[in-house]
């Protein structure tokens, strides 16, 4: 506990010595790396990757069509 005290001390001291003009510098900085397409690209690929792997639905194929019904197995049964 004491820890996070001292920290938070250190943060303000450090915070109020740097001033309002590099908060804003800093934020203004941030602000373009976010809105920037690089970045809204390599998000959405993250994202789609990491929804690809966490997918527990397993992919199907067809097997066997039985009059108007079509059969589906998982790929690695087959």
């Amino acid at each position: 506990m004491m820890r996070l005290l001292v920290g938070v001390a250190a943060g303000y001291v450090l915070g109020t010595k740097a001033g309002r003009g590099r908060y804003e510098q800093l934020s203004r900085a941030t602000k373009a790396v976010a809105s920037s397409p690089a970045t809204k690209k390599i998000v959405t690929a993250g994202r789609q990757k990491l929804s690809d792997s966490l997918n527990t639905q397993p992919k199907l194929e067809p097997m066997k069509q039985y009059d108007d019904t079509q059969v589906f197995v998982p790929r690695d049964q087959l």
